[in-house]
């Protein structure tokens, strides 16, 4: 029987994995592990900057600082931490159009490196430890990958760092993927610092009305998008004398 591809050979019948792994697999598991703990015990126990600090720090540094702020954001999206809290400091420091740019860049640089790390480090162990029983799911996701990581993102309960490493371990492909989170980041990214600029303009109420245009917009696309598709994929209808 040919094997399922992607997937390492078995010993013994295709319908039980090699549950033993090799020690490169192994490596790579546990320190993908090692980097998980790390990075829930990081958000356990660094404090929030203060915003006014940061401000001062941020227009004394010029263009410097607000590339560290964007890795800075990147990297923090590889740990337990809510990424509608990332968007809302964006908008507090930067205000909207300058929120929205270093949210939505921070948040795809974090979710490629969040999909690299656990592609790199787990889908290997995964898959000789599930063995063929991950090969249907594979399928599926590599047909509606896009679709299933757009989403995941859109999914206000689903966490971000969950969606990376989960995606990762998957066989979805890296195109897929990026085109999936680049589209689903952007209903919510739009919502969330839009009211933190709100909040770094004190309260402007106008200017929190005109920053939700480009959400409605964005909703709007959405709802299109996913019509379309419905439509394509309705089977055509058949007049009863064609059977």
């Amino acid at each position: 029987m040919a094997s399922t591809p992607g997937f390492p050979e078995t010993a013994g019948s295709p319908e039980a994995p090699e549950r033993r792994l090799p020690p490169r697999a192994a490596r790579h598991a546990a320190l993908f592990v090692v980097l998980l703990a790390a990075g829930g015990l990081a958000a356990l126990l660094v404090d929030l900057p203060d915003v006014h600090a940061l401000r001062a720090r941020l227009a004394d540094s010029g263009p410097a600082g607000w590339t560290v702020l964007l890795v800075g954001l990147a990297l923090a999206t590889l740990a337990p931490v809510p990424r509608a809290a990332l968007s809302l400091l964006a908008g507090v420091l930067a205000g909207f159009w300058g929120g929205l740019a270093l949210a939505l860049g921070s948040g795809v640089l974090g979710a490629l490196a969040g999909f690299a790390l656990a592609r790199w480090l787990g889908r290997e162990a995964v898959t000789r430890l599930t063995g063929p029983r991950l090969a249907q799911a594979d399928a599926l996701l590599t047909r509606r990958g896009a679709v299933a990581v757009m989403t995941g993102r859109l999914i206000p309960i689903a966490p971000f760092t969950l969606v990376s490493y989960a995606a990762g371990l998957s066989g979805i492909r890296p195109r897929d993927y990026l085109v999936g989170s680049s589209l689903g980041l952007v209903p919510g990214t739009i919502l969330h610092v839009a009211v933190g600029s709100s909040v770094g303009a004190a309260g402007d109420g106008p200017g929190l009305l005109l920053s939700l245009v480009p959400l409605a917009a964005a909703a709007l696309a959405v709802l299109v998008v996913h019509r379309w598709r419905s439509r394509r994929q309705r089977p055509p209808l058949t007049s009863p004398q064609a059977a």
